[in-house]
Formats: structure tokens, sequence, C-alpha cells
């Protein structure tokens, strides 16, 4: 397939995109699916006449589509605005829920979730509750043992993410699961860079609770979504106002944005296995010219439990700023897009065992849906180039 960003950029050729797990590309088809919600279909979904109606029958496709792509029921998607506000709700929401309930206040996370899982889990210290975050393998792998013996009587909850975004590990969710099933535990998982590639099944997997991302699946920035599974007790609502959402989310709904999930939920779910496969030869490819031609290059993450478009890879003599610097023909991230600007290395990084120096040596290349293979050859050579120029100049 053709890239979806093309065109110039200061009058040269826009560079090969390889940051898809910082962002997807709109895709053309979810463009068209979502065009009439912001001209003609403009009602509000609450409102009763016929654009109101449209509204919400339109919000009502896209819960379905969301749902049949985990395999949910529509009535366990309540959308919100982002990622982040789903983990919020899931995290907060249940916390505080059950705390009232006098279920506890002890919280399970792992040190290498996302920084909106650990942000909402260090307010929850603030307020009194009790957090504990998991190390990880230098495969990235959280240990389901140890998730077992962390939930202690009082634990409410626990959060592991699905795909790390840095290193691409995936978790052994369903082992999660069962280390804490008949426990009275909820258990919640960020699935934002899973959905597009990794077969996600909320019974498979054992979780209560499951967040996701609009434009991590090929749909526009600023909607998400969160499974809360029939039956658990909570969440308490995070935003409050008005009924929508079953009033677990008040706010109207951004129709256009809920119509583009569905509409990328439905073509994941038709397209997911095929694209992972294309992209996973494409990823192994980039890797093989990559390791050829930058001898000591380190890979970073499981190998066998992994995102199909992702690589972390470990620099053996050039700084991850400096190759951005020296190779503009090519897109990617010297960390999480979360954290640019940050001074400090990565968590993540760190927690597998990188030295700070190892981590400021870290690339993230992320492939997706419409990456070819002439991108991943003039990636290759572009950043094999780069990485030989700008270790000779590199200090240490």
């Amino acid at each position: 397939m053709e890239q979806v960003p093309v065109g110039m950029t200061d009058g040269l050729p826009r560079p090969v995109y390889l940051d898809h797990q910082a962002t997807t590309p709109v895709d053309p088809r979810v463009v068209d699916a979502m065009l009439p919600y912001l001209t003609s279909e403009f009602g509000n979904p609450s409102s009763s006449h016929v654009y109101g109606r449209a509204a919400a029958e339109a919000v009502g496709r896209a819960r379905a589509q969301v749902a049949a792509l985990i395999g949910a029921r529509p009535e366990e998607v309540v959308f919100t605005s982002s990622g982040t506000e789903s983990n919020q709700l899931a995290l907060a929401g249940t916390a505080y829920a059950r705390r009232a309930a006098g279920s506890g206040d002890h919280v399970v996370t792992s040190v290498i979730d996302h920084p909106a899982t650990l942000a909402a889990c260090a307010q929850l210290e603030q307020d009194g509750f009790r957090v504990t975050r998991l190390p990880v393998g230098t495969d990235g792998l959280v240990d389901p043992d140890d998730v077992a013996r962390a939930a202690v009587p009082g634990t409410v909850l626990v959060s592991v993410m699905h795909a790390s975004n840095e290193i691409g590990t995936v978790q052994p969710l369903p082992d999660i699961a069962r280390a804490v099933r008949g426990r009275g535990i909820a258990l919640h998982t960020d699935a934002a860079q899973s959905l597009a590639t990794v077969v996600t099944d909320v019974t498979t997997l054992g979780v209560d609770l499951l967040s996701v991302v609009g434009h991590k699946m090929y749909a526009p920035k600023g909607v998400g979504a969160l499974y809360v599974r029939a039956g658990t007790p909570g969440p308490a609502p995070r935003l409050v106002g008005g009924g929508q959402e079953r009033g677990l989310r008040a706010g109207t709904e951004n129709v256009p944005g809920i119509v583009a999930l569905g509409a990328a939920a439905e073509l994941a779910l038709k397209e997911r296995e095929s694209d992972a496969a294309r992209i996973r030869g494409l990823r192994d490819l980039l890797l093989g010219l990559l390791i050829e031609g930058i001898p000591g290059l380190r890979l970073n993450g499981s190998r066998e439990h992994r995102l199909a478009g992702n690589l972390s890879l470990t620099l053996p003599a050039t700084g991850a700023a400096a190759l951005a610097a020296a190779v503009p023909e090519v897109a990617f991230s010297a960390g999480a897009a979360c954290h640019t600007g940050a001074s400090a290395p990565s968590p993540v990084l760190t927690a597998i065992g990188l030295s700070a120096a190892q981590a400021s040596r870290t690339v993230r290349l992320g492939l997706g849906r419409y990456t070819g293979e002439d991108d991943v050859r003039t990636a290759a050579r572009a950043l094999v180039r780069g990485a030989r120029g700008a270790a000779a100049v590199t200090p240490g």
C-alpha cells in the first residue's frame, strides 16, 4: 500500500513515517464514514427530533462495531475523549467506587505501564490508596506469579497494559487474569496499542475493563472508549453532568469521532490479521537490514511476544537525538511520544535493564497499515547511513 501521509514539507518529499505507536494516519475509509457527521448529520444524540435520532443511531452503530472488535456487548462500551480518559475512568472510577463500598484501597500496576495509568495511580496514592508497581523481566514481561503475590486482601484493582507503546511487549493477560480470578479484584488493561494488529477478545483475556484509543487504530485523535464488563461494580463517573453514556461519562457525544472509531473498529476486525502478517514481515525485513548495517544493534523487549510493527532498538554508538537530526527523511521516535521533551531516561527502558546511556541511544520504529517495502528499504538505508555518520560525532 502507498502511505497516506504524502505531499511536501518545506519543499521536500515528506519522510517515511515509522512512528505508528505515537499515532496512526486516519484511514481514508474512516474519513468517508465520519464526513457526513461533520456536515449534514450534525444533530445532538440527546435530541428527540430527526436530527438527534440520526446521530443517536450512528452512535449506536459505532458502539456495536467497537463491541464486535473486542468480543463484547454494545451496552458494555462507554465512549470517552481519549485513552487517558478511559484509563482515568477505569482506575480512579473503580478504585473510589470500591473503597466507598468497603472493598479495599490497594491497586496493582506495572512499572512499564503507560504514563496515563501511572499518573492516575500517583493521584490515588495522594488520596490515601496503596499502589504496588510490579517489576518486569529484561524482556518487558510481567510475571503473573508476581501479580498473584501482590494481590493481597484489600486489593481492588489490577491494571496491566496489554502492549507496551515503547518496547512493543504483549503481556500474558490470560495468565494474569487467572492469578486474580475469583478474588473480587477488577482487572483493567490499556489496549491502545493492540487493537490494530492483535486479536483482542475480552473473554479470552479475562479482563473486566479495557481501554480503546482511536488514533492508534487509524481513527482520529480525540476519541476513545472503555469496555466495562456487565456486572462489574462501578466505576464511579469522573465527569458528571448530563446522563450520557449511561451516566458513566457526561458530555455531548463526539458523534463524528465516535462514528470514525466505529468504522476503524470494523476495518480492524476484518483486516487486522492480514495487516499483522504483512507488517510483521516488513518489520523483520527492516530489523535484518539494520542488524546487517549497524553491528552491535540491540533489540529491546520480547521477540516472540511483540507487536507486529514495533522495533525498540539500542544503537551501539549513536545518540537517538543525533540520529533523528541526521536522518530527516525518516520520521521515528527517540522515545515514547508522550515523553517528548523529557530529559530523564525512559522508565520503561531502565526497567528492562538499560543504563541511562543506553536509553539515550534507543530509538523506536513503528510500522503500520500503509508502510510498504520501498519505505522499509529507503528507511533502512537512511538509518544505517545516519548511524554511521552520527556515531563519528557522538561524544563518548
